[in-house]
């Protein structure tokens, strides 16, 4: 920790917390529509582990609006993954934003990304989980 206390937080983990109304019904639908299976659980919580980092899934009487990306996965091959992930019947939103729109492939062509990342760009896609979160998935263009 910086003397100052200013960086309290930049050394930390960030993990994810989703919502969930049915808990059941999302262990589910991450493990057969997204071969995930949770690493842990607790009364009213999942677990889950992806590379170095982690989300869980939890019990609550609220909902998210679903009208944001709430947490998104960075991959090698877009175009395998949601290959797999329609075969397995996930179904991916068509979206028409200013500066981008998905194509008849359902992939997102975004022009831009962080300098610190080292891309020109990122192709993306977005889908809903079962309790209407919405999640992304994207491939930065180099």
């Amino acid at each position: 920790m910086e003397e100052d206390g200013r960086n309290l937080l930049a050394r930390g983990r960030v993990a994810t917390r989703l919502p969930a109304r049915d808990l059941e019904r999302a262990r589910r639908f991450y493990s057969e529509k997204l071969g995930l299976d949770p690493v842990d659980e607790r009364p009213g919580g999942l677990l889950y582990r992806c590379g170095d980092t982690e989300f869980a899934v939890f019990r609550s009487a609220g909902a998210s609006s679903g009208t944001f990306t709430q947490m998104g996965w960075q991959v090698d091959d877009i175009e395998a993954v949601v290959a797999e992930l329609r075969r397995r019947g996930v179904v991916f939103e068509s979206v028409d934003l200013p500066g981008f729109r998905t194509a008849e492939d359902g992939i997102a062509e975004i022009e831009g990304n962080y300098p610190s990342k080292g891309a020109r760009g990122e192709r993306a896609v977005w889908f809903r989980d079962s309790e209407g979160n919405l999640l992304g998935i994207g491939e930065p263009v180099v």
